[in-house]
């Protein structure tokens, strides 16, 4: 099955991907599905002349001679009753009664099977949901989520990519510059992936996670445009780890970073205040990078005066701050004052807000005590 599904995109010329296969080296099923899917589809849009010119057309090329030799022998034999066909009645057909209860353990295997499929959509994503959702859930291991926390997130994780499926793969693996109206139908695979699972009580959850994968913390991500506030931290972990996944893989218009050059451009995500800095520390480490001693925060801000400004954020007053930190009254007053002079803020609103944009307060309501978890 496994040698079935790795020959899915491989030719019988052998210009296939990743063109390690051709002839009779690649598995017979797999040159069966891909004749099937192409001429599937060919008939569904021009009928049997349609499909049997595509299948004359790419024999020896694309398609097995032999293969196209037997279907175009009696095609109308091969596409008898297809047009009355419903899928979805054929599904509920092998399965009237619906009521095959998973275990969390088959929960995890399934969903992982249907994620390596919707994959192989592509000969750039094969594997990405997998390592996606590995990446994501060390990751919020590692910031503390716990086991059901973390679980959660690795299946929200694996279904982010479902709603890949309802846009083409003339979209997906073209090499040049999206056109604007390209661009807008990629923007929807977040969407198409929560509209999919939101039927069903145990999957909406993870659709709720796995639509904010591609949102960013200043509001210039989609589908929704959603700013910090509204992240919650789950997304903020799926974004991170989605994100260093796919610069670390090829993709039609470049080739696959290096891991440092992913890690790098990744901090930069977090200086431009896009992405959570917590969650693309927890990524790069559990990724196998050394976290920086140092690493700045928006507006060039340090990671004391981030501290001061989150708890200033919170209605601290200074003395709280400082006895919070461990510090003075007045280090936290000489902190305060070069936050505000970098942040461009003269007030506690003003700061407060900032904080907010930039995703240092997740998933947290402001208080006048409380404490936040970085």
């Amino acid at each position: 099955m496994l040698d079935a599904l790795t020959g899915s995109y491989e030719r019988w010329d052998g210009r296939g991907f990743p063109g390690r296969l051709a002839r009779t080296d690649i598995p017979v099923e797999s040159r069966i599905a891909q004749l099937a899917e192409f001429l599937e589809v060919a008939h569904r849009t021009g009928g049997s002349d349609a499909a049997l010119d595509v299948a004359r057309r790419r024999a020896g090329k694309q398609f097995d001679p032999g293969l196209v030799a037997l279907f175009t022998t009696d095609a109308e034999k091969v596409f008898h009753g297809i047009d009355e066909l419903e899928s979805w009645d054929a599904v509920l057909d092998s399965e009237p009664s619906l009521a095959v209860t998973l275990s969390p353990a088959e929960c995890d295997t399934a969903l992982a099977a249907i994620a390596r499929f919707v994959d192989l959509k592509s000969p750039y994503m094969l594997g990405h949901s997998q390592a996606v959702a590995d990446l994501a859930a060390a990751a919020g291991r590692h910031m503390g989520l716990s086991v059901d926390e973390s679980q959660v997130l690795h299946r929200a994780s694996l279904v982010s990519g479902f709603g890949k499926l309802g846009v083409s793969n003339a979209i997906w693996d073209k090499p040049t510059p999206l056109t604007a109206g390209e661009w807008e139908r990629v923007r929807l695979h977040p969407h198409f992936t929560e509209r999919m699972l939101h039927r069903s009580e145990a999957l909406g959850p993870l659709g709720k996670i796995a639509v904010q994968q591609r949102e960013r913390l200043d509001g210039s991500g989609y589908p929704r445009g959603l700013t910090a506030p509204a992240i919650s931290r789950p997304g903020r972990i799926l974004a991170a780890a989605d994100a260093y996944q796919a610069m670390c893989e090829p993709r039609p218009h470049r080739a696959a970073l290096t891991a440092d050059n992913a890690a790098a451009a990744l901090r930069e995500e977090v200086r431009s205040g896009r992405m959570d800095g917590a969650a693309v520390d927890a990524v790069l480490y559990v990724a196998g990078h050394h976290r920086g001693r140092r690493r700045a925060g928006p507006a060039g801000l340090t990671t004391r005066e981030v501290q001061v400004l989150c708890l200033l954020a919170r209605g601290m007053s200074n003395k709280q701050i400082a006895t919070q930190l461990v510090i003075t009254a007045k280090t936290v007053g000489n902190h305060i004052e070069h936050i505000y002079t970098k942040i461009d803020a003269s007030s506690r609103a003003e700061a407060c807000l900032f904080a907010m944009q930039h995703g240092l307060l997740p998933e947290h309501t402001l208080s006048s005590g409380g404490t936040t978890s970085l």
